[in-house]
């Protein structure tokens, strides 16, 4: 059975920097008419670079709505109409400094779909290349090196709690698992 629902109309309740939120009514196949709350984000990427050790390179940054420093793959958001492989070589470039012989999409992340339509493209980063990294204005982070394993241990510990990084993760693993 297709659960579809149909939007009737909505409004802005707030234009933010990087948000806007939006309040919807929609009918659902049943007829009824609910309220949908819909957080509207550009999308972005997420990009683990992995050198011929196997080491990762993740960034610690400070989160504000979590007032602590998360471990974290390199992200960033995309810019209107920009392509996600231009973003993922730019953000690799900003908070790591590597650029990439090749960069392997993932696939989509649909970091919360109750709410937003943020949808995060997933890449790994091969054939690294060391430079000075560049991150944006108000933007202070620490690149940090581990081997794939331990990410993994950390992951499946609870010690990793970022949703694109725990994906990247584990996605990185049986992409290498597969092509031992």
């Amino acid at each position: 059975m297709d659960y579809f629902e149909k939007r009737i109309d909505g409004e802005t309740k707030y234009e933010g920097v990087i948000v806007n939120v939006r309040l919807d009514r929609a009918e659902l196949h049943t007829g009824r008419v609910v309220k949908r709350e819909v957080v509207e984000h550009p999308g972005g990427v997420t990009v683990l670079p992995i050198d011929e050790d196997g080491n990762c390179y993740l960034v610690s940054q400070f989160r504000y709505p979590f007032g602590r420093m998360l471990l974290e793959a390199p992200a960033g958001k995309l810019e209107k109409g920009e392509n996600p492989l231009y973003s993922a070589e730019r953000e690799l470039s900003e908070e790591t400094g590597f650029s990439a012989d090749q960069l392997v999409y993932m696939g989509p992340n649909y970091t919360s779909p109750g709410i937003s339509t943020e949808v995060l493209h997933i890449y790994l980063a091969f054939g690294l290349h060391a430079g000075e990294s560049h991150p944006d204005e108000g933007e202070y982070l620490n690149v940090e090196k581990y081997p794939l394993r331990q990410l993994v241990e950390m992951v499946m510990r609870g010690e990793i709690e970022d949703g694109k990084t725990i994906i990247a993760v584990l996605k990185a693993e049986k992409y290498l698992q597969g092509k031992r």
